[in-house]
């Protein structure tokens, strides 16, 4: 497959005569919501036959060759171009197969009902990792379970890895209370390692995955001695241990989410940590890409120092944010995925622009009461950036927040990048 950013005057029937490909198939893999609109700056995934690439607009031919893993000269020869400088938009190259190194994936999963069931067996070859969202501690040591054996079945079947996920989540937040009385109470904690242990065994899963957020600052050490307990005792009994951390730039970062995550420890003890790089756009905040690219790439620096690089899994948001503007503090912002986001902009007939240095799409349109909206979502486009970054950092995978997640870009740019690892 190759990405194309829709320019003014183009149609589904133009793109399809430019790069040899049926009017449904381009429809189809897009999941286009009208086959005959299209809009200005919207990023469409054209199949294209295997060693083959077609000239986009603005390319050179040293830029295609170093995404083909060959040089400009190379390039040439294969095509007997005498001169390097003069390729042409639409031109056919020939070009070397790429390589697709092999990485693992995690998705964490909220719905287990008819239509988490039906995108998992869609989703299935994609996914190294499955986390179920989620067990809920209690102060007792207890787990309230989120209803999720519909989905370990299927998982099983598509040969995906069951991930438990334990949160100290209360009511409709992440209560740091809670944390601290699990990380300071040994009869608490000796309860609450059991009933992980029965759950393991009992419903199969191949490891454990603790998302503890908004820790007090005070109760770093204590969940490093916890996590150092946990490490000792699923390693133990053949299970993998994995953690969710704050996307931290430095050991000294400050903030209630920041402080208590160790990243030197979790990389120490850990099979493999899931970076939440997203979320700086958020639903209670300012309008603003959801995971800007340039503030990605300062938490991998942070991390790839301290963690060991075959240990990151990049987080991976698969949603929009939709915000009402001019933003007041204390508004929320609409939440939805990237698919409706293209059917929104669609309908309200605006171009998309894409910001070069969050690498993510967005636009603006007004609502039929006169209201201005800002989106922020993710394309083919901004999947790829996120793939090239994890290629050139040497991580372990990506991780995605949250499944399912009506999105058919991000599987063909996946599957186009890399080779998808299975544990079981």
């Amino acid at each position: 497959m190759q990405i194309h950013v829709v320019r003014r005057g183009e149609t589904v029937w133009t793109l399809s005569r430019r790069y040899r490909v049926s009017m449904n198939q381009i429809a189809a893999v897009n999941a286009l919501p009208h086959r005959d609109v299209l809009l200005v700056g919207q990023a469409l995934v054209i199949p294209t036959p295997e060693g083959v690439y077609f000239v986009e607009p603005g390319d050179t031919l040293t830029a295609i060759a170093r995404r083909y893993g060959t040089t400009a000269a190379q390039l040439a020869a294969m095509n007997g171009i005498s001169d390097p400088s003069r390729i042409e938009a639409g031109q056919a190259l020939r070009v070397p197969s790429r390589p697709r190194p092999t990485i693992e994936t995690n998705g964490y999963l909220t719905d287990f009902g008819s239509r988490g069931q039906q995108f998992l067996r869609q989703a299935g070859p994609y996914l190294t990792y499955l986390s179920p969202f989620s067990y809920h501690v209690t102060a007792a040591g207890g787990l309230e379970p989120p209803g999720e054996d519909p989905v370990l079945s299927i998982a099983r079947d598509e040969r995906i890895a069951p991930m438990m996920v334990i949160t100290n989540w209360l009511g409709t937040m992440f209560n740091s209370d809670l944390a601290h009385t699990v990380l300071n109470d040994a009869a608490v904690q000796d309860r609450l390692v059991q009933n992980v242990l029965a759950t393991l065994r009992a419903k199969r899963y191949s490891g454990l995955n603790i998302d503890f957020e908004y820790i007090y600052p005070q109760d770093r050490e204590p969940y490093n001695r916890f996590l150092e307990r946990m490490s000792t005792v699923l390693h133990q009994n053949g299970y993998l241990l994995s953690t969710a951390l704050a996307p931290k730039v430095s050991a000294t970062q400050t903030g209630r989410l920041y402080e208590a995550h160790d990243y030197p420890v979790h990389g120490r003890l850990c099979d493999f940590v899931v970076l939440m790089t997203y979320e700086w756009g958020w639903i209670g905040g300012r309008p603003w890409a959801i995971a800007p690219m340039n503030e990605v790439e300062r938490v991998l620096n942070y991390a790839t120092s301290v963690i060991p690089r075959n240990k990151i899994l990049m987080g991976v948001p698969v949603y929009a944010y939709d915000w009402t503007l001019p933003w007041r503090e204390g508004t929320l912002a609409e939440s939805f995925s990237p698919q409706e986001a293209v059917r929104r902009a669609v309908q309200h007939q605006v171009q998309i622009q894409y910001h070069p240095t969050y690498q993510a799409p967005y636009y603006h349109y007004t609502d039929n009461q006169g209201r201005r909206h800002e989106v922020w979502f993710e394309d083919a486009r901004s999947i790829q950036a996120k793939m090239d970054t994890v290629k050139r950092y040497g991580l372990r995978g990506v991780s995605y927040w949250e499944l399912p997640a009506d999105f058919p870009q991000n599987w063909l740019v996946l599957a186009d990048n890399f080779r998808v690892r299975k544990r079981v």
